[in-house]
């Protein structure tokens, strides 16, 4: 049982007895903002500069030591506590009003006492080349006995034994490729795949639908690795023994109340009855794979198959000469599923003007082990956020709207903490929130800022870079001065163009902001700083291994914690923007031009094939035109609005605020009703990455292969008008409130 009781307002025998659930109800009851002539105060100029000023890395440096000196994995009792009573007490320090929300969910976790072991098992019955069931330690901050093993959480328990076949990323194009050109028939066998490109989960879905008895998950050194450097402790990269650990879950959230909140009184399913996969999955370093793919048999692997350990790919089934008759693979795998609490914590500043206005500020606390990049730079940047505000607060600022810092648990796990409260509480937060703004991997590379968002936060996020310094003094040299600088010359929109405003990367899932974009419309941006793509690495190197600690953070990635104190400024920033100005930052003709762009690439791939289908796209362009006339029509009103008239200019902040609400599905998107949002979604095979227009995306997938040619299509024209609907009610929510435009003149 939790130790914080969830509480309702409820009607206890028949008294009306009201009572607080944290400090999301009952603030605007009694606080329904200021009289109607009275103007709003406007945001102080002067804020902003005392808000970084304040901002030091010496004490982000200070927090992230505290907060990797040990492992600090989901739902165990001793670590989570200790860590949720440090950032308590701490936002307590900083004058916060701070609350801790448990939840009981299903986590996952490997049997210590017997590892997970993959190894070849001969005809007597012997096991030889038996994998390594721990990572080796190679400096003294790995020394602890809390480390966990390496495993996938949510992977099935059990014994399998076959023959071994490579499917390379185990995406569906490469099973599709696998079984339909290569000739080779994965079903009943154990699979092995590389790391990367796709979500670890969409693999082991995969696998099991292509018949796979079992997955195994390796790193490959072509995509963790450079030749001729030495792996950590001399540089960033992943030694052989480092394994990647991870969920598997399709759905996110706890698994077993679906849609719903894990709460005392919630109904939860059985195990047997979830999604989650029905086979064996675990994962191996480089310098194990080895052993069990340089001794495989078959066909050689296509060249682009081909990864970067000294061996000949080769596709199976099986091993080679003699050990294919008398050896298989055998995979023991003993990962258990167990009802554990994790905790959300959460520090508040009530706003002064319009209390029920939140803007929402989150990074996850958990960890597989260390986690000094994943996530613990972050964390260490949002309480430096914190005592920021928490300093101005006290010196004499009266933030305009509610600033809500959220310590999320368990997200490792499919973001269970913020799905669990986002899910508790999606209609009150609907309704009042005006964004959230996501810190996972604040710093994973040196290089340049990387951010996401949706489009309406484009110029917010442009103008607020603008503002900060730039951390990298050889491009301050060079006339860069700012983190917009670099960005705008490292990572381009347009790299023909000198003058190109630098890429922004939509959201579709992947981190905390998930819930808030996908259950709620909530409108999100994800910041981090990144490497040099040119390296051609996925993630970073020693990404959910043991070997990500203070030491690889403090040597390699961040030495002085200088780029994280400038992403920290630049959260803050935009944070402060967004809870200050009288008018919202978020502008919709921007969203609009994206939408246009996107419509233009989605042309390109498939009008011949909708004009040979007999379906017409000119009704794209028009809802897309529409949409964009009432966006710039709701923008020329906010340029000439009496920001004195409380009450429009309360309506005007609405209808920014709500824009998100209006692509919201409450059906989902196809069969996926834990995706909502019908403009931006993760694509169905991997929920990594995001998907313009996901529905009608994926109708698509390999569409002109099925022999349902009627039945695809109707989905296809279902889809559409599913789509175009969407398109539709956006743009009447940005237009006045009467006339109401509608599609006929009756």
């Amino acid at each position: 049982m939790a130790s914080v009781k969830h509480v309702s307002l409820l009607l206890i025998g028949g008294a009306a007895v009201g009572i607080l659930i944290g400090f999301l109800i009952g603030w605007y009851s009694n606080n329904a903002g200021p009289a109607v002539s009275a103007p709003p105060p406007m945001a102080d100029p002067t804020v902003s500069k005392s808000l970084m000023e304040e901002i030091n890395s010496g004490e982000i440096e200070k927090y992230l030591k505290y907060l990797t000196a040990e492992p600090h994995i989901a739902g165990r009792d001793v670590a989570e506590v200790k860590l949720v009573d440090y950032i308590k007490n701490m936002w307590t320090d900083f004058g916060f009003h701070v609350e801790v929300h448990p939840y009981e969910v299903l986590l996952s976790y490997p049997d210590q006492e017997d590892s997970n072991l993959i190894s070849i098992l001969l005809e007597n019955g012997t096991e030889i080349e038996k994998s390594t069931p721990s990572e080796k330690v190679l400096d003294k901050t790995q020394e602890s006995g809390k480390v966990v093993n390496p495993f996938n959480a949510y992977s099935a328990t059990g014994d399998v034994m076959g023959s071994l076949v490579y499917v390379n990323y185990a995406r569906v194009e490469d099973f599709i490729r696998l079984t339909r050109d290569l000739g080779v028939d994965p079903s009943g066998h154990v699979c092995i795949s590389r790391y990367g490109r796709i979500f670890r989960g969409s693999k082991a879905y995969l696998a099991q639908e292509y018949g796979c008895k079992g997955l195994i998950i390796y790193s490959d050194p072509i995509g963790y690795t450079v030749p001729y450097a030495n792996p950590y402790p001399d540089s960033w990269f992943l030694p052989g023994t480092g394994a990647q650990r991870g969920n598997l879950q399709a759905y996110k959230g706890d698994p077993l109340t679906p849609q719903y909140p894990a709460l005392d009184t919630a109904w939860r399913m059985r195990e047997n009855e979830t999604t989650l996969p029905k086979i064996p999955v675990t994962p191996i370093g480089y310098d194990d794979a080895v052993k069990y793919m340089g001794k495989m048999g078959g066909k050689e692997a296509p060249d682009d198959w081909v990864g970067g350990m000294a061996i000949t790919y080769k596709l199976g089934p099986g091993f080679a000469g003699e050990l294919n008759k008398t050896g298989q693979i055998k995979m023991h795998v003993t990962t258990k599923n167990e009802i554990a609490t994790t905790r959300n914590i959460f520090g508040y500043i009530k706003g002064s003007v319009e209390p029920d206005r939140y803007v929402l500020i989150g990074n996850h606390r958990d960890a597989w082990v260390f986690g000094a990049v994943d996530p613990s730079i972050a964390t260490s940047a949002m309480l430096e956020m914190s005592r920021s505000v928490g300093n101005a607060v006290k010196h004499g600022w009266k933030p305009r709207r509610t600033i809500i810092f959220c310590s999320w648990g368990a997200e490792e796990y499919g973001y269970v903490g913020a799905t669990e409260w986002v899910e508790e509480f999606q209609k009150l937060l609907a309704s009042r929130s005006v964004a959230y703004l996501n810190l996972d991997v604040s710093v994973k590379g040196n290089y340049s800022l990387r951010m996401g968002g949706l489009p309406n936060m484009y110029a917010l996020m442009y103008e607020s870079a603008k503002l900060i310094p730039n951390p990298d003094l050889d491009e301050v040299a060079e006339g860069r001065t700012t983190l917009y600088d670099t960005w705008a010359k490292r990572r381009p929109k347009d790299s023909g163009n000198i003058n190109s405003v630098p890429r922004i990367w939509t959201l579709g899932a992947g981190s905390d902001f998930t819930p808030f974009v996908q259950t709620t419309g909530i409108s999100a941006i994800d910041v981090g700083f990144t490497y040099d793509a040119a390296m051609q690495v996925w993630s970073y190197p020693v990404y959910h291994s043991v070997y990500d600690t203070f030491e690889l953070v403090r040597k390699f990635v961040d030495p002085g914690l200088h780029i994280n104190k400038a992403v920290a400024q630049l959260m803050t920033e935009i944070t402060r923007r967004l809870v200050d100005e009288p008018i919202l930052p978020l502008n919709c003709v921007d969203y609009a031009d994206k939408l246009k762009e996107d419509k233009e690439v989605f042309k390109d791939a498939y009008a011949q094939l909708f004009r040979d289908n007999g379906i017409n796209l000119t009704h794209f362009d028009e809802a897309i035109e529409d949409f964009r006339n009432a966006a710039k029509e709701l923008h020329a009103l906010i340029d000439a609005l009496d920001t004195t008239n409380t009450l429009l200019l309360r309506s005007i902040n609405d209808q920014l605020m709500y824009l998100d609400r209006a692509f919201i599905d409450m059906n989902g998107i196809g069969k996926r009703i834990n995706f909502r949002h019908v403009i931006y979604a993760p694509s169905v095979h991997n929920t990594y990455a995001s998907s313009a227009f996901p529905g009608l995306s994926d109708s698509l997938f390999d569409i002109e292969a099925d022999p349902d040619q009627p039945g695809r299509w109707r989905e296809v024209e279902r889809q559409y008008s599913i789509l175009l609907y969407h398109i539709g009610s956006a743009a009447s929510t940005l237009r006045d409130v009467c006339p109401i435009k509608g599609h006929s003149n009756l």
